[in-house]
């Protein structure tokens, strides 16, 4: 009974763990703290080093984890990855996750040999273990500090930190070879990078067609289609792995296709694996913190904390500035993408690769690794949302998300049910005006359910549901959004929204229900704006786009950098059909 009783306790304070970690997150969210950090400080303060006494040294079952976690984050992230957006920033992206990771871990190798007298192969594997970026943390905080990226920069950060992972665990693996065998080859080792890769790219594609068919074509059992597609993504990593390929980027890629594929259930899918990799994220966070020894840190405090500096300050940049060269970046966004390149589970889950091969001195590896994510993120971390307004990459968020309501329509998968409740001020109250691909089809008044009819004029207060494709629903909450009017009217008539110039104009159309050419719909505002007005733009000038009047906000050197969005007034939108075919005829003329 003994027995059972030990396995009772470890149970509820494994829980306990959990479930403090669940609630510091949101002291964190309120201060403005990385997650990781709360989740890998709760994890050593509840370890055996600290005065939570727990005595964990289980670096298999930690490994096993922080696999599973791994997994579910990189599907996840995929799944949520437009592949228009993946195309548009595949080429920068995946230079940054290969020839990045790798400039990284050259530089960052002479200085571990010298502050930590290693020799150069370990010196290698400690550059690889910190060379990739883990970029959740960062949208996790800039979510919550109400900041919007350029839509290039966080479509580039995105891409780059579901992509380089796989690098960075190939490099890791082969200079653990190295040093456990001694008798590789540099050779062999592209040969086998290459192979991994494609072999990679082929299951991760595969199997994400095989479980988008099965999810379509099975007739499961309600509630069972989301726990099947996180253990179906399980199953594409494991496979790549056991066939010696890249497990991680299969399953990225895998929820790649997934994403961008019409699917029952898409919104339990996306609802159950936010759960679900919040869950192991905290349970991978507060189990590497448990194999943390504040006191045999400090015999390589020094060196870890200068090879922190040097890959925060010199490194990273040196990088960034290089791979993103030949793709027109300006130099805000490499400056701004450097700062956000954040380290964190990955780096403590590739470190925990020695501890588990028994190589010589890993626990130096893993200890460096662990001050450098927690320098990253007190340093980056609390940092970002401060450079991102500096650098001019993003704006604060004025207009706080609705209460978005998805329900999915069996029988069907092109159409989902979408609700929301509709404020005071916003957009739709004040304009009536939503895009041509979402219909409304019942308004829940005072707990009673009418039709648009019968509910027209909509009141604030009511709850309103349309019908719309599942991949534009996110694009109705910004005619949803309680917007505080102006203190004073602004002559120049700001807009109702405002996005960045580079922002293309099929975004628009695709939201506003224009109709733009094929060739046209990656063509930036900034040069719209230029096109139309056949001049540098100045402050204030404003060019009509079908419905929306697009007003000249910012501008740098002629050119606009952020516009302000008017919609249409009531009355302007009386014949919508008659002024968009003739607005068409005209930008055709004018662009074409």
């Amino acid at each position: 009974m003994a027995s059972l009783d030990a396995f009772s306790i470890a149970i509820l304070l494994g829980s306990l763990l959990v479930l403090a970690g669940i609630l510091s997150s949101l002291v964190a969210l309120r201060f403005g703290a990385p997650l990781l950090l709360v989740f890998l400080l709760l994890g050593m303060l509840a370890g055996e080093g600290g005065p939570g006494g727990l005595k964990f040294d289980n670096v298999g079952a930690a490994y096993l984890v922080g696999s599973i976690a791994l997994a579910l984050i990189l599907f996840d992230g995929g799944l949520r990855t437009r592949l228009a957006t993946f195309r548009n920033v595949l080429a920068p992206a995946a230079t940054l996750a290969t020839v990045g990771v790798l400039i990284t871990t050259l530089l960052t190798a002479p200085v571990a040999k010298l502050v930590l007298d290693i020799g150069w192969l370990q010196a290698l594997l400690v550059g690889a273990v910190v060379a990739s970026t883990d970029a959740a943390a960062v949208f996790l905080l800039i979510n919550s500090r109400g900041l919007r990226l350029r839509p290039r920069v966080r479509a580039t950060l995105e891409v780059e930190s579901g992509t380089n992972d796989p690098f960075a665990v190939f490099l890791t693996l082969i200079l653990v070879e190295f040093l456990l065998a001694g008798n590789q080859s540099w050779s062999h080792a592209l040969v086998t990078f290459v192979r991994d890769t494609v072999l990679g790219c082929i299951i991760g594609v595969a199997g994400g067609r095989i479980i988008t068919l099965v999810l379509n074509r099975v007739a499961l059992p309600q509630g069972l289609h989301a726990p099947f597609v996180a253990v179906s993504a399980l199953v594409v990593f494991a496979f790549a792995n056991v066939v010696h390929s890249s497990g991680f980027l299969a399953v990225y890629l895998a929820g790649l296709v997934v994403g961008n594929r019409q699917t029952r259930a898409h919104n339990s899918v996306v609802v159950f694996l936010d759960a679900v990799t919040w869950l192991a994220q905290i349970v991978m966070f507060v189990l590497l913190g448990l194999l943390v020894w504040p006191q045999r840190i400090g015999d390589s405090l020094f060196g870890a904390v200068a090879i922190a500096l040097f890959l925060m300050l010199v490194a990273r940049p040196v990088a960034v500035f290089l791979c993103l060269a030949p793709f027109g970046f300006q130099w805000r966004e490499k400056l701004f993408v450097s700062w956000v390149g954040l380290r964190g589970a990955v780096a403590i889950f590739l470190a925990s690769i020695p501890l588990l091969v028994g190589l010589p001195t890993a626990y130096l590896f893993f200890d460096v690794a662990f001050v450098v994510v927690l320098s990253s993120l007190l340093i980056q971390g609390w940092s970002v949302a401060f450079a991102a307004r500096k650098l001019d990459m993003s704006f604060t968020r004025s207009d706080p998300l609705p209460r978005r309501v998805e329900l999915d329509l069996p029988g069907q998968l092109t159409r989902e049910i979408v609700g929301y409740p509709v404020p005071a001020n916003s957009p739709f109250l004040r304009r009536g005006l939503i895009p041509n691909w979402a219909r409304p089809t019942l308004v829940v008044r005072d707990e009673e359910i009418l039709t648009p009819a019968e509910a027209h004029p909509v009141r604030e207060g009511d709850y309103v549901y349309l019908l719309a494709p599942p991949e534009k629903a996110q694009a109705l909450d910004r005619f949803f959004v309680k917007m505080s009017p102006p203190a004073s009217p602004d002559p120049r008539l700001l807009g109702d929204f405002f996005v960045q110039g580079d922002a293309a104009l099929g975004a628009l159309a695709d939201i506003y229900g224009l109709q733009v050419a094929a060739d046209h719909m990656e063509v930036p505002l900034a040069d719209f704006f230029t096109g139309q007005l056949r001049r540098p733009a100045r402050t204030g000038d404003i060019v009509q786009l079908g419905p929306i009047a697009l007003l000249a906000h910012k501008v740098a050197n002629g050119r606009v950098t952020t516009v302000g969005l008017r919609l249409a007034e009531p009355e302007e939108t009386a014949d919508l059909g008659g002024r968009l075919k003739s607005w068409w005829t005209r930008l055709q003329k004018r662009i074409g």
